[in-house]
């Protein structure tokens, strides 16, 4: 990817839209949809990392009900030529194709690598990634797996929506405890699963979500770790203008 003089590639994470009630989230969404507005004057390309809503799932003729504002600018961006690329997050993991064909928008579910202006970049939202969590690695592989999905459908969108809002809130409302606090490089999971990346190859930058805490980790004289925090606490996003990767707050 070239970027035109002029322009930027932005990169945002972790809004958790519907979270923890529709009238608290209305307020974050509208911030978010004027950052857009904002970013649209000079985006090259958009990046979202996960976590756009707190719960999603679709069914075959069903979308959780909201978000318009969110969908109506994505669909503005993505039909005025401006490419967004959208990474699932562990709060959306159950999406099947509705930003693609509604919204022209590809959804990843794996870390991508990407050059963008000779510079090397590996996204990702971040989360079952490097060392430990093994508990959630567990769970994500149940709830990926095509029986979960299959069963979870069968229940009334107005029952399943609600059930699955109310444990997602339960479980970890928008962000854990740990997560407000810089754990030390060493116990930076997505710090070190970097680092063992960069022994087979070279990556300038690391961007990721996940983490909800705005971060940016030198890890040799070439290449830094950047984790983008989130739309509740920081409202803050990353911006490459073709040389640097820099951590902006809105």
């Amino acid at each position: 990817m070239n970027i035109p003089a002029g322009k930027k590639v932005y990169f945002a994470s972790d809004n958790h839209l519907g979270a923890p009630t529709v009238e608290e989230s209305a307020i974050r969404e509208k911030k978010f949809v004027a950052w857009l507005d904002v970013a649209k004057k000079d985006a090259a390309a958009i990046f979202l990392l996960g976590d756009l809503f707190d719960f999603w799932f679709e069914y075959t003729t069903v979308v959780p009900k909201g978000f318009t504002r969110t969908f109506g600018k994505l669909a503005e961006l993505t039909d005025s030529g401006i490419p967004v690329y959208y990474f699932v997050g562990n709060h959306d993991l159950w999406m099947n194709g509705y930003f693609e064909k509604e919204l022209n928008i590809p959804v990843y579910h794996e870390p991508q690598q990407y050059v963008i202006n000779d510079t090397t970049f590996f996204i990702g939202h971040g989360d079952g990634l490097g060392p430990g969590d093994k508990g959630y690695k567990r769970m994500k592989k149940v709830f990926t797996n095509p029986l979960s999905k299959w069963l979870f459908r069968w229940l009334h969108p107005d029952l399943g929506v609600k059930l699955a809002q109310y444990f997602s809130v339960k479980n970890k409302l928008i962000s854990g405890d740990e997560d407000v606090h810089f754990l030390g490089e060493e116990k930076e999971w997505l710090v070190q699963y970097s680092k063992r990346k960069l022994e087979t190859r070279h990556y300038d930058y690391f961007v990721f979500g996940h983490r909800h805490l705005p971060l940016e980790i030198v890890l040799n004289d070439k290449s830094t770790y950047v984790n983008l925090g989130d739309w509740i606490s920081y409202f803050t996003y990353g911006v490459f203008d073709g040389k640097k990767l820099s951590l902006e707050k809105f």
